[in-house]
């Protein structure tokens, strides 16, 4: 089964749960874990320094990108970090262009000499 396959599962079984009582706790499913594509083209490299794991991230459609009409960027506090890798972001966009409420976190930061390896983050479905 592919992502996108395996998220569409995941959305619409979610979709279909009863409504939560007021005191029962949150569920997030992990959806992905992906480098983060782009690092030195965007604002990454200057804000290297002040990044945390755990700090949120936002994602943003890219509908008109001309390279990738699926693309979704990665933001951290209003800069534009780079963008969820072309392999990874599929099912991402999809579940984006439907309004599905996704949420994502730095998982790892490493100063490695590669960029593709520096940033990696997690996408969960809240």
């Amino acid at each position: 089964m592919n992502k996108n396959t395996w998220l569409a599962i995941v959305l619409l079984v979610g979709l279909s749960l009863p409504p939560r009582a007021a005191s029962a706790q949150q569920v997030r499913l992990l959806v992905q874990s992906s480098p983060l594509a782009g690092f030195n083209y965007h604002q990454a490299p200057s804000v290297w320094r002040d990044l945390r794991v755990g700090d949120a991230l936002q994602l943003e459609r890219e509908p008109d990108n001309a390279y990738d009409g699926r693309a979704v960027r990665v933001r951290w506090r209003g800069h534009m970090l780079g963008y969820v890798p072309r392999a990874h972001n599929a099912a991402l966009a999809w579940a984006l262009d439907r309004g599905e409420a996704l949420s994502a976190r730095v998982s790892r930061l490493q100063p490695q000499r590669s960029p593709r390896k520096r940033i990696e983050f997690e996408v969960y479905v809240e």
